[in-house]
């Protein structure tokens, strides 16, 4: 895989890191340095921090700084670390970018305000004033599941025009308005969800952020390389071999609870807790988890 680009500026797989914590909920900074070193050497040209996957609305500002700092100096300049700077108070979010550019974040992962429900005039204006509070690259996250709105396509187009904005990442499921905003904006389109990244590829995204990456990055970096070496039914077969771990992260709707179970009964990170509003996985979910792990990953 190239690595980021003009075209692709982060990249081609990227991860939605979980953010490894102890029994007692503390963020355990060492494990989140391994598994960034384990996934880097998993297919992945970058990471993503502090997003949903990481828990972000558990952690504090402080927290935060702290992971993506330990993050950068754990990749050591093998790979872009991207940093969420998410929140539906747009003074908080200009902090949070501010804070990440401080910490040594390469590029900022900037959600749509949720909850409000703002106009799209005012969502504009939030995710300007995002991109310019730092020198950073931003990459603009539109999931109107999480958020309650979309980018419209006259949003897209007037933050295409921002000399930081540089990209989106696309949780909508429909390709088919991807494939019209691309030719809209110029932007790089990055799938958000792992079961649509073939739909995706094939109307013009040039890579995913991902949370089965976890587990199956070296098989996703692997799709998106066949796709654009005009190799599409190959694609397809290496797709289909990593849909059973897509599966086990995505099908139940709680990607981070999914993810940071089976690195742990992988051996990845040493603790599966996470913070309330998430409950720990009970007993029968450990059990399918690792039933599900043993045929995902036995063909490795």
């Amino acid at each position: 895989m190239p690595g980021p680009s003009a075209e692709r500026p982060f990249g081609a797989l990227l991860t939605a890191m979980v953010t490894p914590m102890t029994d007692d909920g503390a963020l355990d900074l060492d494990a989140a340095a391994r598994l960034a070193v384990h996934l880097l050497d998993s297919g992945h040209d970058g990471l993503v921090v502090n997003g949903t996957t990481g828990e972000a609305p558990t952690t504090s500002d402080q927290e935060k700084a702290d992971l993506v700092r330990a993050v950068v100096e754990a990749v050591d300049g093998r790979g872009v670390v991207l940093a969420g700077a998410g929140s539906y108070d747009t003074r908080h979010a200009v902090g949070l970018a501010r804070q990440a550019a401080a910490a040594g974040a390469d590029g900022l992962l900037a959600v749509t305000p949720y909850y409000s429900r703002p106009s799209q005039d005012g969502v504009v204006a939030h995710l300007t004033a995002v991109a310019d509070a730092t020198d950073l690259p931003v990459m603009l996250y539109d999931v109107p599941a999480r958020t309650g709105l979309r980018l419209d396509p006259d949003s897209l187009r007037r933050l295409g025009e921002h000399p930081r904005i540089t990209a989106v990442k696309d949780a909508t499921e429909d390709p088919a308005a991807a494939l019209r905003r691309i030719d809209d904006t110029g932007l790089a389109w990055y799938c958000g969800d792992d079961a649509m990244l073939l739909p995706f590829l094939s109307v013009g995204a040039v890579g995913l952020v991902s949370m089965a990456g976890h587990l199956v990055g070296d098989e996703l970096a692997h799709v998106i390389a066949l796709a654009e070496g005009g190799e599409p039914v190959r694609a397809r077969e290496v797709f289909r071999s990593a849909l059973p771990a897509i599966d086990v992260i995505c099908g139940s709707r709680n990607g981070a609870l999914r993810s940071k179970l089976a690195l742990t009964l992988l051996g990845l990170i040493p603790s599966a807790a996470m913070r309330l509003p998430q409950l720990p996985a009970g007993e029968a979910e450990i059990a399918e988890v690792r039933a599900a792990l043993a045929v995902a990953l036995g063909h490795r």
